[in-house]
């Protein structure tokens, strides 16, 4: 399939390499707003052809699915150009800066029929079932809580300090910790509780959220922007404890037991980047005709938009395009 990548982020130097080496994908336009941009990265990626504008590659015939790699600010009418174009889209994660945008895009693919998706990998892994089996197998009993965290020392770049491009810690690194919880704990939230500590540009640093949940179980995150974390997903039950070795791209699961003794360890298979699975399933969609990704369908991405806005309302966080 036709691959068209529609914008030259940093995201793209590890797309674009595992499009490479992927059996059934085509590395085949990329877009910039500057064409010399993009016809460095086509050189550098093997592109046939480099595009200076986003509409010459929404308008280009032979392209088959658009990976939108733009900032989250651009991401609502990014893919809005793909859907008037036909052009079936996968876009990164955060899908939009908010719920309604989201709403929108939705009903824009279902109306035209043009299948849209969100890139958010972990949601395609196959570490998602491992991860599912091992705390639905009762190994540690009754599980009451989990915990995960994820933070990068990524506040030197613009983009995640700008407010105007949607910047800060949730949407770049929370939603992973949130896509976490409901990948594995479901969506039956009783209520939301959090912490912020905001930046001096004013976009959240760093956050502690805590989703409690109707059957009393816990699910706490931290998210940040200013330091590395060991970026572990932990379940606790009665009869131990199974942790997932970073939940951004899980890489094992392991099992143990109230003595701290090792149970049971899956490591995942073996990937390219773990970029290709979003890409595999999403093209396969296109192919059948389907609208929509079974492992992360609109309505999920609708679902999560609408938790992190309720957060961002505890916060007082608004983005300069919302006011």
């Amino acid at each position: 399939m036709k691959i068209g990548i529609l914008g030259t982020g940093r995201i793209v130097d590890m797309v674009a390499p595992t499009l490479m080496q992927m059996d059934h994908a085509e590395c085949y336009a990329i877009a910039s707003r500057t064409l010399q941009r993009a016809k460095d990265a086509a050189e550098k990626y093997g592109f046939k052809k480099a595009y200076g504008s986003y509409e010459e590659l929404a308008a280009d015939p032979e392209v088959e699915l658009i990976y939108v790699a733009t900032p989250h600010s651009r991401h609502y009418e990014d893919m809005k150009l793909c859907i008037t174009h036909k052009k079936p889209v996968l876009c990164e994660k955060s899908f939009t800066m908010n719920a309604s945008q989201t709403a929108d895009i939705q009903k824009l693919s279902q109306q035209s029929g043009v299948f849209a998706a969100e890139a958010i990998w972990p949601r395609y892994m196959p570490s998602r079932a491992i991860i599912n089996e091992m705390i639905g197998s009762g190994i540690i009993g009754k599980i009451t809580a989990l915990t995960a965290n994820l933070s990068y020392a990524i506040h030197h770049n613009y983009r995640i300090m700008a407010p105007e491009l949607a910047g800060g810690a949730l949407l770049d690194v929370g939603v992973y910790g949130i896509n976490f919880a409901l990948m594995h704990f479901g969506d039956e939230i009783q209520r939301i509780d959090s912490s912020v500590q905001m930046t001096d540009t004013g976009v959240d640093g760093m956050e502690s959220i805590i989703l409690h949940y109707k059957d009393g179980r816990m699910a706490t995150l931290t998210h940040g922007i200013f330091s590395r974390s060991d970026r572990k997903g932990i379940f606790y039950g009665d009869k131990g404890y199974i942790v997932v070795e970073n939940i951004n791209n899980p890489q094992s699961v392991s099992a143990f037991d109230s003595e701290d003794r090792l149970l049971k360890q899956v490591h995942v298979p073996q990937q390219i980047s773990g970029y290709e699975y979003e890409f595999e399933e999403c093209m396969a969609a296109v192919r059948a005709g389907r609208r929509e990704a079974d492992s992360m369908p609109l309505s999920e991405s609708l679902r999560m938009m609408e938790i992190m806005d309720s957060i961002r309302r505890q916060w007082g966080l608004i983005y300069p395009q919302e006011k």
